[in-house]
């Protein structure tokens, strides 16, 4: 079963068992270490990063504007 799956079966259930889920599921973050949480925000804001540039550079080359100028800012 991958994420997705799983995904789709755990938005399948009552509220009240997702809500008794990710309480544990919450939870269990608590467990690891702070290197292994900062470790872990690292990979997620350098993520976001990229998802915001690639965006940012197709809107940019959507209006046909030359990209190589807007990265000089």
């Amino acid at each position: 079963m991958n994420l997705t799956q799983l995904e789709a079966e755990i938005l399948a259930l009552p509220l009240q068992d997702r809500a008794a889920l990710a309480q544990r599921l919450l939870l269990s973050l608590e467990e690891i270490s702070e290197s292994e949480f900062e470790r872990l925000w690292g990979e997620e804001s350098a993520r976001r990063l990229a998802d915001f540039t690639s965006a940012h550079n197709k809107t940019i080359e959507q209006e046909g504007l030359p990209l190589d100028e807007w990265r000089s800012f």
